[in-house]
């Protein structure tokens, strides 16, 4: 890659100088529901308490009616693809490459937003570089993130797809003058304990440069002849007798069922609805300060897929960053209530959150190891004060990042050896005025807003921290020696952080095949769903170390699906 274009797309790799005004945009409503028409068994909780029940009823509500002369338009197919962001659109690419006879749609009036990475094993680009991915460790370290709370099978869908789902889009992304690179993260070891570092993170150069992997892909469907029906927004699917028929959708021209053999739902997560979030993701909405999410994951396929007899992960799962710049005295959580509820920082991402700079809470000490996966730091400050913390640091911040190498998307190392600069990478706090810089680690204090015995405490801590990194030991919480830096050149810099949620990955439970089930785990007939929408892949966090697994699990689940119904699927 040049340097010409790396001027063109780090800004937007690294997420710098936006701002988060998606929070408080479209936002579900979410209407109570009756009596006892529905009770936890949807949500896979038979043993649930009175107070977990009407919670659950708040954000699920009563499934809509919709009286049959209402209906304005009626159209059939063969497969229905709700939702035309990564799983959608791979499985529409597939679904036209196979000749199926299909319709896609999404409620925005555009093609959503694509992250450009994409997770792929033992891709002929890891194997020009000599990468050899062990598949059984591999499939146990993702199992091993969740707890064991997921679907090994539906994993391995993944890691044994993932390559040919690479070769197709990468063929479609040159046709775009784009090229695949494989992200090599070091060598070295990674987070403080022994975690499985893969290379398995592809992205296409220039990235975040239009057109994206998304764009490319429904440009393509279009030069085939199957245009998106945009601004189509589920009401609810079509079901009866534990069958799915179909959808039917609020358009600008009223209301319109299409009626189909299969359909997928591909709808995303529910990051965007604040009422959803706060009954099923307390922890997640505990240590988040800003908004990195899609406004349209409002969770409406979910609520569709239970209305319809689904049954839903029981454990929250949220992708959350350490990456929401605040100014000093700001909270971590919610401000408002309902559906009107938003975080309250500015900046989405602040990338330099993800570097293992000391951080301390506002008692100025230390809480916990800062060399782990991004949400550990967030989930860890929920039990500190305000669910924040601080990073700090100083003027030789460049060359110790170089030496920290970290893993993903906060990995720096090519950049600045490309000449990027301090002020590029933070140039979203900089902006607002919450990045703090002082000549003196007292002034600094102040400007953090340490007073009293906090401010001593936050001293006497960055003497001790130097310490550390002098003797090469971190004594307290046993990071890396390579991962300390001294805090005494100035001029000094200081931030407050909180989370910046991305996604939600929990959803509705399906097999390896991606169909839906039930809460007796049956596979309710016709009804698929790929992505943040499904779940049984991921339980409690993000499996940052395993970068691109995400984006990477949403295609291949996607294109399975209309493999399967073309059957193609091996």
């Amino acid at each position: 890659m040049s340097k010409e274009s790396m001027k063109m797309n780090r800004r937007d790799f690294l997420g710098l100088g936006a701002v988060a005004a998606v929070g408080a945009m479209g936002l579900a409503g979410c209407a109570p529901q009756t009596s006892a028409e529905k009770d936890l068994s949807a949500t896979g909780d038979a043993a649930a308490t009175p107070e977990a029940t009407a919670a659950a009823e708040d954000w699920l509500g009563a499934e809509p009616e919709v009286a049959e002369g209402d209906i304005v338009e009626t159209l059939d197919t063969d497969f229905l693809i709700i939702g035309a962001g990564t799983a959608g659109l791979a499985a529409a690419g597939a679904a036209a490459d196979l000749g199926l006879n299909f319709i896609a749609c999404d409620k925005s009036n555009q093609v959503p937003e694509t992250r450009e990475y994409l997770g792929g094993v033992d891709t002929a680009y890891a194997k020009a570089n000599n990468v050899t991915i062990d598949r059984p460790k591999l499939l146990n370290e993702l199992t091993r993130y969740a707890s064991g709370k997921c679907n090994q099978k539906l994993i391995k869908r993944w890691i044994d797809d993932s390559a040919e789902y690479i070769d197709w889009v990468t063929e479609v992304m040159k046709d775009a003058g784009k090229e695949v690179m494989l992200d090599m993260p070091p060598e070295h070891a990674t987070g403080g304990t022994d975690y499985y570092v893969p290379y398995v993170q592809h992205l296409w150069e220039p990235s975040y440069v239009p057109p994206t992997r998304n764009d490319v892909i429904a440009e393509r469907l279009s030069g085939q002849g199957h245009d998106i029906l945009f601004e189509h927004k589920m009401v609810k699917l079509v079901h009866a007798d534990g069958k799915v028929t179909g959808a039917i959708f609020e358009t600008k021209d009223g209301m319109k069922q299409i009626n189909a053999k299969n359909t997928l739902l591909a709808t995303g997560g529910y990051a965007a609805n604040p009422v959803m979030m706060t009954a099923l993701q307390p922890s997640a909405v505990a240590c988040c300060t800003a908004s990195s999410f899609n406004p349209t994951c409002t969770g409406d396929g979910i609520k569709a897929g239970l209305w319809a007899g689904a049954s839903k992960d029981k454990d929250a799962a949220p992708m959350v960053f350490d990456r929401g710049a605040v100014a000093p005295g700001v909270d971590a959580g919610y401000e408002g209530e309902g559906e009107g509820a938003i975080f309250r920082g500015s900046i989405f991402q602040e990338n330099i959150g993800s570097q293992p700079f000391m951080k301390v809470n506002r008692h100025g000490q230390r809480f916990a190891n800062e060399s782990t996966p991004y949400d550990f730091i967030c989930f860890a400050a929920t039990y500190q004060p305000g669910g924040v913390w601080c990073q700090v640091y100083d003027s030789n911040m460049m060359d110790d990042m170089l030496r920290f190498e970290t893993v993903g998307c906060s990995r720096v190392v090519p950049y600045i050896e490309m000449g990027m600069t301090y002020d590029e990478y933070t140039a979203a706090s900089q902006e607002a005025g919450i990045l703090m810089k002082a000549d003196t680690i007292e002034e600094l204090a102040d400007m953090l807003g340490f007073t009293g015995q906090d401010k001593d405490n936050f001293l006497a801590e960055v003497e001790r921290y130097n310490g550390f990194y002098d003797n090469q030991v971190d004594e307290d919480f046993g990071k890396e020696a390579y991962r300390l830096s001294a805090i005494r050149q100035p001029p000094f810099y200081g931030c407050w952080f909180g989370g910046s949620l991305l996604t939600t990955i929990d959803g509705l439970r399906i097999n390896e095949n991606c169909q839906v089930l039930d809460p007796e785990l049956n596979v309710i007939e016709g009804l698929y769903a790929a992505g943040d929408v499904s779940g049984s892949f991921f339980s409690g966090n993000y499996p940052e170390y395993v970068v691109g697994v995400a984006c990477g699990r949403s295609s291949v689940e996607g294109r399975h699906v209309a493999k399967l119904l073309a059957g193609a699927a091996q």
